[in-house]
């Protein structure tokens, strides 16, 4: 699938491939996992795929509670691969203001205190990568981002989002 082709994203949303990709991301094997993240990732590349996921809180915190779970597994069975798939889920997704001021609260604490370091040290482009998400996050004021446990800890799924983004505001 190439970037730049919005039909094709109009047409995987459509056919609901985005729930398939994270039902696939939180219980699949790795492989299939990093295939799936690769998906949502490239489907999120397109501004319609973003601001599907993005659209309302919902959406947003059940791609960020996959998110933050893998992070989670990543930390106890690491894959740079797959992490680095991850990384650029997350990066993409703080192109939304809503969902990057949510991600800065909503963030796995892994990503920012060096749970990653020696997973990431053989791939500069992945810890880059990591280190671009982390400025992201970073305050107006160039204060460090404030990761916590993340939507997978204390969150139940059904839980009304505060700071997500959200099509009424």
């Amino acid at each position: 699938m190439q970037v730049d082709d919005t039909e094709v994203v109009k047409f995987l949303l459509k056919n609901e491939v985005i729930p398939l990709c994270l039902r696939i991301m939180g219980t699949g094997s790795e492989l299939s996992k990093t295939v799936a993240t690769f998906i949502v990732q490239k489907i999120m590349l397109d501004e319609v795929g973003l601001q599907h996921i993005c659209a309302t809180s919902e959406r947003f915190f059940e791609a960020a509670n996959v998110l933050a779970n893998m992070v989670v597994a990543l930390a106890e069975q690491p894959s740079t691969r797959l992490l680095k798939h991850v990384i650029h889920c997350y990066i993409r997704l703080t192109d939304d203001p809503r969902a990057c001021a949510a991600l800065r609260t909503h963030l796995p604490e892994a990503l920012g205190n060096g749970t990653f370091d020696n997973c990431l040290r053989d791939d500069p482009a992945a810890k880059d990568a990591l280190q671009k998400l982390l400025d992201k996050l970073a305050g107006p004021a160039g204060e460090a981002p404030h990761p916590g446990p993340g939507p997978a800890a204390g969150r139940t799924h059904g839980e009304p989002a505060q700071a997500g983004p959200s099509h009424t505001a």
